[in-house]
This record gives C-alpha cells, structure tokens and sequence, in this order.
C-alpha cells in the first residue's frame, strides 16, 4: 500500500510503540487518528487526538464518530496496539484485573475493528494490524491472564483474515518479544534494559508490513532482541 495520504487510526498512542508508529507513519504521509487515554506530546498538524479507552464500547463509539466527523470515513489503516499486562501468580490475580486485560487487550480489538471494517471493504482496501506478543504463542508462568489474551488476539486475528481477505483487506498480526517501553513499570523484579527490542524497530516492523505490494499479505511477524541478555 502506498501510505502517502492514507488515513490510519493507531490506538495506544500514549507511550510506547504507539508513539513511535505515529511519528513513523507522519512522515510517510500518513493521516493518524491517536486513541488513547492520555494525550501524547506530540503535535503535528496531520496527527489527531482522540480520548478513548478502548476497553469501553461507548467511549469507542464516541472517538469513531468524532474522527469520521473530522477526517471522514475512508479509513484505510488500523493498528490495535492498545494493550497491557499485569503479572501475579494464578490464584492470587485479581478477578477485576485478570477480566481488564481481557477488556482492553482482547474486547477493544472487537470493538475498534468492527467500525472501521466496513469503510475498508467499501473501499475495497484495508489493513488491520493487531499487536499480540510472544506471550500469544506460549504460556509464561505469572503471566496466565496476559498470555490467555494474546493467544486470543491470535485466533481472532487469523479468522478475521479469512473472512476478510476477499475484500481486499489484510490482517496481521506481530508478536513482539520484550520491549524497552512502559510495559515493565508496574511489573515488580521486572524492568526495561539496553538489550530489549526498541520500540522505534517494532515499529518501522509494522510500517514495513503496511508498505507491502496489494496482492503481499503477512500474516504473522515474530520479532525478538538477537542478544536479550546482552553479550557473554
């Protein structure tokens, strides 16, 4: 897809790979809708800010009609990437946190694609990126409820490929391994070091996947740091 013009909403733009992609995808030419709950700094006049929590259908409602208000409804691009993890061992994670990142991880992507779905097919082009993780392609003791969401962001990102590939719109999905971002600031014994992926890798990943040739579709990108330990 030639990005140059295209209109894209990218949710999780606070921080992060969010942020990055946004920036990235500004200077292909790219018109950004940012969803997030917390407005970035970052300015630019094709970068539009929209308060959203995508955990909520209403407050996702609001920010696709407040965007198609302002931009209109040739949405060609979307990213999934609002999400987020919390660690404890199984019988000691709260109910109200464990169903949380179900809301925002697994129900937001539902919420957020089912709107913009229609546009793409409209147009007869479209690519949805859904951000899962490595931890959506094998378990990770005390990370039960976050790996259950990203094995789920899997299985719902390959059959929407299916339904909607002959529409001419593409699904991807990445799985990043560890990243230097405010992932790591809640998780205890855990922080972001030198030898993480950088956000700003991941996320030329996904312009690079956006940037494929019509009839080119990635399914699944698996990335990962080379050395995550740093050299022996």
């Amino acid at each position: 897809m030639n990005l140059n013009n295209k209109i894209a909403v990218v949710t999780g733009v606070s921080k992060g790979i969010g942020l990055e992609l946004v920036r990235q995808l500004i200077e292909k030419g790219v018109i950004v809708a940012g969803w997030g709950r917390t407005q970035p700094e970052f300015a630019h006049e094709n970068f539009h800010f929209f308060t959203c929590d995508v955990s909520v259908e209403d407050q996702v409602e609001k920010a696709y009609m407040a965007t198609v208000s302002k931009l209109g409804f040739d949405i060609r691009i979307l990213v999934n990437n609002a999400g987020f993890g919390v660690a404890g061992t199984f019988e000691t994670m709260s109910s109200e946190v464990w169903k949380s990142m179900f809301d925002t991880n697994v129900h937001g992507i539902f919420y957020v694609s089912k709107r913009l779905i229609p546009g793409m097919k409209a147009a007869d082009e479209g690519h949805i990126i859904n951000v899962a993780s490595i931890a959506g392609l094998n378990g990770v003791a005390n990370f039960a409820g976050y790996a259950g969401t990203k094995h789920a962001v899997r299985g719902i990102s390959h059959s929407m490929y299916m339904e909607l590939r002959d529409f001419g719109i593409k699904v991807s999905t990445i799985y990043p391994g560890s990243i230097q971002t405010n992932f790591f600031d809640k998780i205890e014994g855990m922080q972001a070091h030198e030898h993480m992926m950088r956000p700003i890798d991941v996320a030329q990943t996904i312009v690079q996947t956006l940037e494929t040739h019509p009839n080119y579709f990635v399914a699944d990108v698996e990335c990962r740091p080379l050395r995550p330990k740093g050299k022996k």
